[in-house]
């Protein structure tokens, strides 16, 4: 039980600091759905979806009005659509694209996530034929969010793979183009992918799990920074080591917060409770920043020199505190750089204190990787993929997950603008580093091999 200490703080949270549950998630098992015909995988697919969403939207609301803390979003993951639709070709897994999206607005939930495959180690028919069918599924449809599994640390890096998500994700912005390349934001590729995901787009159920599962995603960026600014302006000499023991309760409280939602809401629909995924995902919306936070750490924007050790603290010290918090911790939980979804951030590389290879390089420290870049649209498939690939690679190599959600918005060049619309935001079109050039090396493919540390067990 929260103590009176705990709950004092908890209604400050709300009143003031824009603390929220940002998601719920209902995962689904779709794997007996699976068949040769495609009327009978959509007939299926629509059928289980509505039995076992039909009362999300309803109960997460109620609770929420209950305790009077908002659960902003409420969505839905699927088994990998590659294992459901196995023996479809492309132009059928975009008619069951379009089936799941019906589903998802019939159940009002804002996405639903699942249009995935796992090709860490190799590809199979199925596999192929989802990734031939991502553009234009998530061009043609409002609610659907894909992910591709390309790496991981204990198979390495597929090549072949990341050479077909550069082209899949040129594709998908072309086909979108009338939306700055919209299609594209509903996608990520990654390495060493989670099978508790609740936060999109890269949410689907993974094959270990059960037959439906509650997953929570709760962010509290606002929540972070005030709590940071209220220490400095009693305790300016505050040293990193007590800012760190700050985050860290924090982190603690919200967590606590998230699972008790959760697990009502799980109850309620009769289905197992997952995980906590504590991540620090902002919103395009003032005070809910994950860039605030960094200058209220004393930098004058995120990207500067400083940027990375910052970023390690709070990461470190939000996974601690949610660690304490619960022992039902999963997901990504950490910190979140999404450039066009945080105006903040947004605003930093607008001024040129955060390029693409310095958020390259923070990734080796945060929850995912390069989230919401907007790159020139005429960069290449192999440039695409080559920023793929070093992404992949600084996951495989930390045994961390990392993801690459690129937008190459069409008709347009660095600092120009592109707009997402709703909680995709808004960004200046980053430079890209040999953006229109041809890459050897990407297009010789095959497998980059495991480190030699994933293979002690």
């Amino acid at each position: 039980m929260l103590t009176q200490r705990e709950i004092i703080s908890t209604l400050e949270m709300l009143r003031n600091e824009n603390l929220d549950v940002r998601t719920v998630t209902l995962g689904i098992n779709l794997l007996d759905c699976a068949g040769p015909d495609l009327s009978y995988v959509r007939r299926r697919v629509a059928e289980r979806v509505m039995q076992l969403a039909g009362q999300l939207v309803p109960v997460c609301e109620r609770v929420g009005q209950k305790y009077g803390i908002p659960v902003v979003n409420k969505r839905i993951a699927v088994s990998p659509i590659a294992a459901v639709g196995a023996a479809l070709s492309p132009p059928e897994l975009v008619e069951l694209a379009r089936t799941l999206d019906a589903a998802a607005r019939e159940v009002n939930v804002d996405f639903i996530g699942g249009f995935s495959a796992l090709v860490e180690k190799g590809m199979a028919r199925g596999d192929r034929a989802l990734i031939a069918a991502i553009p234009e599924a998530l061009a043609a449809t409002e609610r659907v969010c894909a992910s591709v599994n390309v790496a991981s640390t204990r198979a390495g890096i597929n090549m072949d793979a990341v050479l077909m998500m550069g082209a899949a994700i040129r594709r998908a912005a072309e086909l979108s183009a009338d939306r700055d390349g919209a299609a594209c934001t509903k996608l990520c590729v990654f390495a060493n992918i989670p099978e508790d995901i609740p936060f999109m787009a890269g949410a689907y159920l993974g094959i270990g799990e059960a037959d439906a599962v509650i997953n929570v995603g709760v962010s509290g960026p606002g929540v972070v920074k005030k709590a940071i600014d209220r220490a400095l302006a009693s305790r300016p000499d505050l040293d990193l080591g007590g800012l760190s023991e700050l985050i860290k309760k924090t982190a603690y409280r919200v967590t606590r917060i998230g699972e008790l939602i959760g697990r009502e809401v799980a109850e309620h629909l009769g289905i197992p409770f997952g995980v906590v995924d504590l991540s620090l995902a902002p919103t395009p919306h003032v005070g809910d920043s994950v860039g605030e936070i960094f200058q209220s750490l004393g930098l004058l924007a995120i990207g500067v020199p400083g940027t990375t050790a910052a970023l390690a603290l709070l990461n470190d010290a939000v996974k601690k505190g949610g660690a304490f918090a619960s022992s039902r911790v999963g997901g990504l939980s950490g910190a979140f750089i999404p450039v066009s979804e945080d105006l903040n951030i947004s605003e930093a590389a607008r001024q040129g204190h955060l390029c693409l290879e310095k958020l390259e390089a923070i990734t080796s420290v945060c929850s995912v990787g390069l989230d919401m870049v907007a790159i020139p649209g005429d960069t290449s498939t192999d440039t695409i993929s080559a920023i793929i690939a070093d992404e992949m690679a600084i996951g495989v190599i930390n045994s961390k997950t990392t993801a690459a959600r690129l937008i190459p918005v069409p008709g347009k060049k660095p600092g120009d603008h592109a707009v997402f619309g709703g909680l995709m935001g808004e960004s200046v079109i980053m430079p890209v580093n040999n953006a229109r050039g041809d890459n050897r090396f990407i297009r010789r493919g095959g497998l980059i091999p495991a480190p030699i540390h994933s293979l002690k067990n």
